[in-house]
């Protein structure tokens, strides 16, 4: 399937007009995007990541593309330096009408297998940095009408990926929270659950070979990998006001996979002859 252009059809150009996004995480793959769709839709974006080379060298394509972007440097474990990069941020596009917590760290590894310090960096890097992304944004969000979005991953329980659920169940919990608790401030606040999308540095991980790709791709009902402007057209949704009456949704654009729960790809794991390390 031919990835589909940043200026959706479906989506009138000038949509997000005037707006102004943090985009954690936004120097590839999905997050970079949605950046890229968000851009062409008339929205100023702020890439951030850890690599400040990477995340400016994605702003300077967005920008040789006719939009408005900056790329700036923080770790989202790193509260302050989060709060460094958006009072930068704010300083040149103006307060965040949509804030979007997609940084994410990941590889496949069985619970006795992982050690607690990487289960640690898991949680921290998706969990508490989602949290400090938010925490750091809030006081520069357009209030009403401020987004707040997290991409979260699976919603089932899956194997060799204990630690990604774990925090990502957090991150689903946190979602619905804010939407409650800011609400009456005019405040949305949802979450998409990507499926596995192609030529990410995630799905490169968990499917390295041709044949973990086939077996990936057996356990999506619509028989397909999905591209990043999949994701970047549900986030467009949900940050116009086509989803001002939407808020505490954790939505899933994975094809159907879902709908499966875990077990398919339990399956998989096991037709591969993956097997848990027997007890001593």
């Amino acid at each position: 399937m031919t990835q589909s252009s940043p200026l959706s059809p479906t989506f009138r150009p000038d949509l997000l007009a005037g707006k102004h996004a943090l985009i954690t995480g936004g120097g590839s793959g999905i997050n970079l995007g949605i950046a890229q769709s968000f851009a062409a839709h008339g929205c100023a974006v702020t890439l951030l990541g850890r690599n400040l080379e990477k995340a400016q060298t994605a702003a300077q394509g967005i920008v040789a593309a006719g939009g408005r972007a900056m790329g700036v440097s923080a770790d989202v474990r790193d509260f302050a330096a989060l709060q460094a990069a958006a009072a930068q941020a704010v300083a040149a596009f103006g307060n965040f009408d949509i804030v979007l917590a997609g940084a994410a760290g990941n590889f496949p590894a069985p619970v006795d297998g992982i050690s607690p310090n990487g289960f640690k960096t898991v949680v921290d890097i998706d969990l508490l940095g989602t949290y400090n992304t938010i925490k750091a944004a809030a006081p520069h969000l357009s209030t009403p009408g401020g987004n707040v979005l997290s991409i979260s991953a699976y919603g089932v329980p899956v194997p060799l990926q204990a630690h990604v659920v774990a925090a990502k169940a957090g991150v689903d919990a946190l979602t619905r929270t804010l939407a409650v608790e800011w609400g009456l401030r005019g405040i949305r606040v949802n979450a998409i659950i990507p499926g596995p999308i192609d030529g990410t540095e995630g799905m490169a991980r968990l499917a390295p070979d041709e044949k973990t790709r086939t077996q990936f791709m057996r356990t999506v009902p619509l028989g397909r990998f999905g591209v990043p402007q999949d994701i970047a057209n549900a986030a467009l949704f949900l940050v116009s006001d086509a989803a001002s009456y939407v808020t505490g949704v954790i939505l899933p654009v994975d094809g159907g996979q879902n709908m499966l729960g875990g077990a398919p790809q339990y399956q998989m794991y096991q037709s591969m002859g993956l097997a848990l390390p027997k007890k001593e």
